[in-house]
């Protein structure tokens, strides 16, 4: 399955609130994402205009992962 190409950083923030995750820092262009379901689990989204898709790749195979979820079912459910 092709990752969408124009993916925000804002855009994947509000995806996120979806399972869960809440804004918890931020540094600079780097806002850090924290969730408690399925156990604590942090994941660094910059804000980029859009996020390169290496970088979009690995943060979502590490929510999925941590959702215990395929890429593909994460994508379904976050709408991206």
């Amino acid at each position: 399955m092709k990752l969408p190409r124009n993916v925000t950083g804002a855009a994947l923030q509000k995806s996120l609130r979806r399972l869960g995750y809440e804004a918890t820092r931020q540094r600079g262009s780097h806002v850090r994402m924290t969730t408690q379901v399925n156990g604590e689990h942090h994941e660094v989204i910059p804000q980029h205009n859009p996020i390169r898709v290496k970088t979009l790749s690995s943060i979502l195979k590490n929510i999925a992962q941590h959702h215990k979820m395929s890429v593909e079912e994460l994508l379904r459910e976050l709408d991206l």
